[in-house]
């Protein structure tokens, strides 16, 4: 059934909502300063290779970010576009501006933090991220690079979704360590806590979702 404008509005704020929460937990996860996230370290190991090209050298990792983002866009355009949304094109625009907002205000408080303090709270941005991101995908409205591959793996091999984002993200993990990224303690914690939890949490966003919408589009 195709939906209304209203309800499409709906699930696009939703989205931005879940993207929000999402990039809260990655920003407590970053601030740890124990590692990236599996996709930020894919995108660490490319920027480095390329910028050690001469003729690359003009790129910055945000270049690097956008185009590994859009060329993953591609890719899904071209294997199956029903998975390519607005919200997917939202979620590569917004993440880095929302990361650095809360960064601002966040950073200090990790300044004199001690390292088990930094453990838990990158666990507990890992979790916030899972929550966040689960909305984002219940939207229907479209999601981020991982997510979006992972979903798309997880719906063609109908395998469970915490198992394959699991392997989705020690895949950008192996690459980006053998392209020349950093790999930290935290990369390899959100890597096998990320896909397990949201898997775990998505019936409840689930529901959420279309009670949100239910309720917001009369």
């Amino acid at each position: 059934m195709k939906r209304s404008l209203k309800e499409m509005a709906v699930r696009v704020i939703l989205l931005l909502a879940g993207l929000v929460v999402a990039h809260l937990g990655v920003t407590l996860f970053l601030l740890a300063d124990l590692g990236a996230d599996p996709f930020n370290v894919f995108v660490q190991g490319i920027f480095r290779t390329l910028s050690s090209i001469p003729v690359l050298a003009f790129l910055t990792h945000g270049y690097t970010h956008i185009a590994i983002c859009f060329l993953i866009i591609l890719v899904l355009l071209i294997v199956d576009r029903s998975y390519v949304k607005i919200g997917t094109v939202l979620c590569m625009v917004c993440g880095g501006p929302i990361i650095d907002f809360f960064s601002l205000i966040l950073a200090p408080m990790f300044e004199e933090m001690a390292f088990l303090l930094k453990i838990i709270m990158l666990a507990l941005g890992c979790v916030i991220l899972a929550c966040g991101m689960t909305v984002v995908i219940k939207s229907d409205a479209g999601t981020g690079p991982n997510d979006l591959v992972a979903v798309v793996i997880s719906d063609k091999a109908k395998k469970k979704f915490g198992i394959v984002r699991i392997i989705v993200d020690v895949s950008f993990v192996l690459a980006g360590f053998l392209l020349g990224g950093v790999v930290g303690l935290g990369t390899i914690i959100c890597a096998c806590l990320v896909g397990p939890v949201a898997g775990l949490i998505m019936p409840c966003s689930e529901k959420l979702v279309k009670k949100a919408v239910g309720v917001l589009v009369k």
